[in-house]
């Protein structure tokens, strides 16, 4: 993660990448598998071009390619050709140094001083990643979000939760479709017969003389559509509308298709229990109620009695269209009608309300619903560019003054064998990729086994662990690098294994204890003993929740607020372990800072290691440091020990790793004995200072 210059904000303005923990967890997710390391280099320079048999590869493939977009990165530079290029830059520097310990950054602007890297070489691998689009630009650009493929419980999840919507979304249909249309809608909808009040004779179920078109033109109407007469054939077609209706009063109402060409004055004749009367229609005029029916007024019915609608196209002067005809049964109410402008009788209503209160519940309950939806979990990636170019050599670097076409290509000086070729049809990351695994390639395997020695031993190898270049320092032992590196491929690039065969030689279980003629060796070059190591902030941070019993060891996920917008003034309080503390560029934890972290803008393959007067200060005086030594004092407390000779021995076992001496068991008793309380909160006070000591000392700080 140091080596990939891992980080989970941009120190511009402290913006999150929401999504790097998922790299994060995949890099120990990799090595505790023991994937095999050119594997691992393959996925995270082009995982998203590999293909894939299973979910869980297709997505390890692409949070891979999150290593190439998390360079600390000036979002608001405004000329985003000069940012496109300065990510190049920023990739190409952390593969060179990351992966091959070589500079190759320094050729941007002219020719390698010291190694032989033209700048036709950095500008052949340049263009490679140029093709790889990171950065979605706007006036502050952002990172590249890219949804991952779902797993199949998030797919089962996703087909339940379809079909919930579904379901709801068919029941309101039907429950909207039950009411009339709004007053103020913008136009009439079609609707079915038996979703209208009242007693409802489509066109459909006329009698009907002469020849009457069928029609769905006008897209608002009853039913399955609407009829009329084609304006032919005047005075010989009629249609005849017969309701089952019990007696009583009714108000009817007509519908009809209305608009330019209709006939002005169709003819309808109502025939109820006081005889016909004639009802004049101008079908040019839009229908009054809810843009679909006129009222043609109140008429009595008696159910024995001859009754009816009766239209016909005798002397009209248009087309004559007919839709549905609808009864409404009049109600009393205190001896007065109710009015005729009235949508349905008073049970209607009251159904219409339930109706709206059971939409009202179901919409909730979809809103609900579609707020639980799974959504696609993304990761920071690169896009392909749809047309893969070479970049022009920037003569001193700058992208306003361009030279010859550098083809795509890898360092000279590394290439054993023809020269690679690219392909016109991508960026050619994957061909970078299989190149800089290729057990040819001279600088891979050499430079992390070299990695892999400095994090064991101490010191590299080659003590420069990030530059193999002639600015770097020969390696110590050139033929055991050699040997290693040779092995690391034959065992299929297995980490695991080589760590095994390193920390089973002699070399590796050497004490740290210095005996013999040092002055001969006094950089312990020819590793006579082992080489006295400080842990690093997080095993510190580690050991003392360890010890504390707050140690929280669940693994994997996101370690911030999922709304946290930025990084500035965050502080981390949870006991996670270390290696999940969010390591955001602005706001490191102070042990971090204190304990020389890497920069997480920056490949660090060999961390600082400091002493300055702020460590002892901080293990002296920082908040987290006095708590969990109180936490320790109170562990050790409750744990049964007959004598405090006995507890002290307990203490430096569990915090120094070794029994105390005889001075030092006096000194902690004498301490003890001179702290005269006999309250709980002060024993444990007293304990609480005898574990800080403890913790300041150099045997707790330093592997020896």
């Amino acid at each position: 993660l140091d080596v990939s210059r891992y980080g989970e904000s941009m120190s511009l303005r402290g913006r999150i990448l929401k999504h790097a923990w998922r790299y994060r967890d995949y890099v120990i997710e990799a090595f505790n598998n023991d994937k095999p390391f050119n594997q691992f280099l393959t996925q995270q320079l082009a995982g998203d071009l590999l293909v894939a048999a299973s979910v869980h590869k297709q997505r390890q493939n692409r949070i891979a390619t999150t290593y190439l977009v998390m360079g600390d990165t000036l979002l608001e530079n405004q000329n985003k050709s000069q940012l496109d290029m300065d990510v190049v830059d920023e990739q190409l520097d952390t593969i060179g140094r990351g992966l091959l310990a070589q500079t190759i950054a320094c050729a941007r602007c002219h020719d390698h001083k010291f190694d032989p890297i033209p700048t036709r070489d950095y500008y052949a691998m340049a263009g490679i990643l140029k093709n790889a689009q990171g950065l979605k630009h706007s006036n502050v650009s952002t990172t590249i979000e890219i949804p991952l493929p779902y797993t199949d419980e998030m797919t089962r999840e996703l087909e339940i939760h379809n079909a919930s919507v579904a379901k709801l979304e068919d029941k309101l249909a039907s429950l909207k479709a039950q009411l009339p249309p709004p007053s103020n809608a913008p136009f009439p909808r079609v609707v079915t017969a038996s979703s209208l009040a009242g007693i409802v004779v489509d066109d459909g179920d006329v009698k009907r003389v002469g020849k009457w078109t069928h029609s769905v033109y006008s897209k608002h109407y009853v039913g399955k559509g609407y009829i009329h007469d084609d304006n032919k054939e005047k005075g010989a077609k009629t249609l005849t509308y017969i309701p089952e209706l019990t007696n009583g009063e009714y108000e009817v109402r007509f519908a009809y298709s209305w608009g330019g060409g209709r006939a002005t004055n169709v003819p309808v004749q109502i025939i109820s229990a006081t005889g016909k009367e004639l009802v004049v229609v101008d079908m040019q005029k839009e229908p009054t109620l809810n843009k679909r029916f006129v009222s043609l007024g109140t008429y009595n019915f008696v159910a024995n009695k001859q009754h009816g609608v009766l239209i016909s196209n005798e002397g009209t002067n248009g087309i004559v269209t007919a839709d549905a005809m609808q009864f409404l049964p009049i109600k009393k109410n205190g001896g007065a009608p109710l009015l005729s402008s009235q949508l349905a009788t008073e049970q209607d209503i009251a159904k219409q309300q339930d109706i709206k209160k059971e939409i009202s519940t179901l919409t909730a309950e979809l809103s609900r619903i579609n707020q639980q939806k799974p959504v696609p979990e993304m990761v920071n990636s690169v896009v392909e560019k749809k047309e893969s170019t070479d970049l022009r050599i920037h003569i001193r670097g700058s992208i306003e003054n361009l030279g010859e076409i550098a083809p795509r290509g890898v360092l000279q000086v590394a290439n054993y064998g023809p020269a690679l070729e690219m392909p016109a049809s991508s960026s050619g990351r994957l061909e970078l990729a299989n190149w800089v695994v290729d057990p040819d390639n001279p600088l891979t395997s050499r430079v992390m086994v070299n990695r892999i020695w400095h994090w064991l031993i101490g010191e590299g190898l080659v003590r420069t662990v990030d530059n193999f270049g002639t600015r770097g320092e020969l390696p110590s032992h050139p033929k055991l690098l050699d040997h290693l590196a040779a092995q690391f491929i034959e065992e299929n690039w297995s980490v695991k294994k080589l760590i095994r065969s390193i920390v089973l030689t002699r070399t590796y279980r050497l004490s740290s204890k210095q005996e013999g003629e040092q002055s001969k060796d006094p950089e312990n070059r020819l590793l006579a003993h082992m080489n006295h190591r400080r842990l690093d902030a997080e095993s510190l941070r580690d050991t003392m929740l360890s010890l504390g019993g707050t140690l929280d060891l669940k693994m994997g996920g996101p370690t911030y607020p999922a709304n946290l917008k930025t990084d500035v003034g965050f502080r981390f309080q949870e006991p996670r372990r270390s290696v999940f503390v969010p390591v955001f560029r602005s706001s490191l934890p102070e042990v971090f800072e204190v304990f020389d972290f890497a920069n997480p803008s920056m490949v660090t393959g060999r961390r600082e290691v400091s002493t300055v007067a702020p460590q002892a200060l901080f293990m002296m005086n920082h908040g987290f440091v006095r708590s969990h030594a109180r936490f320790t004092a109170e562990r050790l407390l409750n744990t049964f020990r007959p004598t405090e000779r006995h507890r002290i021995d307990r203490a430096y076992l569990k915090i120094l790793g070794r029994h105390p001496t005889e001075e030092e068991v006096a000194l902690t008793l004498h301490f003890l004995e001179s702290i005269t309380t006999t309250t709980e909160k002060g024993r444990i006070d007293a304990w609480a200072q005898v574990v800080q000591s403890m913790f300041l000392t150099i045997d707790f700080r330093y592997i020896r």
